[in-house]
């Protein structure tokens, strides 16, 4: 099978040609139909993350079909399912008791710890599969396995606030945009300075306003959620929420946050990070995405052009998700 793997600490993808992997117990084998690209994998890529392991296949946003199970499984082959980026928990720790998974002392992650789904099969456990519904296709359902779930997450920390800022609309803020306005509140899109295309895509979706990112919105925000991995915007986004409000940061890395007065913090406003999800969160959200319905933008490459999917996002010129397709043609 062909994979696309990271030799290297800050190195490029390497198409290889492998073995085809056994699953073990409990374990099931998937033939890849779709994988997104994240920007969690660039952070991977850049070695930003602690402890990279080389050789290592990328991806966890992954759609594919039971192709071979493990001892111990019972997902039938051919079911559809979605590999996210949560791949393993130990269930004993103090987090797993807790109904906080996400937070497992032991955890183990698809496409860090774990190969991913930058190749033409992979490996996962059984447990951490999530079943999908036959629509949307393949390649508009990848990015719902993190940027969808991670967003929901994000989300569901800003309670019930009326007005939402998103600061920095990719591919988690565009499935983001649809689901609050499907809860009625207004979406107000934060991009990058001179980014007209994100802008017009950002009002295509029903937000109530976007500009630039040290742009104060015209109303004072409930809530804010930063995708952005920019410190920067943390100070920002704490100065355009009201008394009261919340930011999330939304990312599992970011730049260091710079030092701001208490003034930025003060009138109770509440700055918290977002980590990982839960199972509960893939069951709760692969749910409701049908009810809005929501609809992810994307551009589609070819598994052997996912360097060039990579430096399109690091570039900031895709709308919505990037997402490889293994087999298919750019699109």
């Amino acid at each position: 099978m062909l994979v696309m793997s990271l030799n290297a600490p800050r190195g490029v993808l390497v198409p290889e040609e492998r073995p085809l992997p056994q699953p073990g117990p409990g374990e099931l084998r998937v033939k890849v139909h779709a994988c997104a690209v994240c920007r969690t994998d660039l952070h991977v890529m850049d070695d930003e993350l602690p402890g990279v392991r080389h050789p290592l296949v990328p991806g966890h946003e992954i759609v594919g079909v039971v192709d071979a199970r493990g001892p111990g499984t019972s997902a039938p082959v051919g079911m559809r399912v979605g590999i996210p980026w949560l791949g393993y928990t130990c269930g004993r720790c103090e987090h797993c008791r807790g109904d906080r998974e996400n937070l497992c002392d032991h955890a183990r992650f698809t496409g860090y710890q774990i190969d991913g789904g930058y190749a033409e099969y992979t490996v996962a456990d059984e447990r951490f599969c999530l079943a999908l519904p036959r629509e949307p296709d393949d390649a508009h359902a990848a990015p719902l396995l993190c940027a969808g779930l991670i967003g929901y997450r994000a989300l569901s920390m800003t309670g019930d606030a009326p007005r939402l800022g998103l600061y920095g609309f990719g591919a988690a803020a565009h499935i983001v945009a649809q689901l609050a306005r499907h809860q009625g509140r207004e979406v107000y899109a934060f991009v990058r300075r001179g980014d007209e295309a994100a802008t017009q895509f950002a009002m295509r979706l029903g937000c109530t306003w976007a500009g630039e990112a040290g742009v104060r919105p015209p109303r004072a925000l409930d809530a804010a959620i930063i995708f952005a991995p920019a410190g920067e915007l943390v100070p920002v986004a704490l100065d355009a929420v009201r008394k009261g409000g919340t930011v999330v940061c939304g990312g599992i890395h970011m730049s260091d946050i710079p030092s701001f007065p208490y003034a930025k913090l003060w009138g109770e406003r509440v700055l918290r990070s977002v980590a990982n999800l839960t199972r509960r969160d893939g069951e709760e959200f692969l749910r409701l995405a049908p009810q809005v319905p929501i609809h992810t933008e994307v551009r589609t490459w070819p598994l052997t052009a996912a360097n060039e999917a990579l430096a399109a996002l690091r570039s900031g010129t895709v709308a919505g998700a990037a997402v490889l397709v293994p087999g298919h043609a750019a699109g």
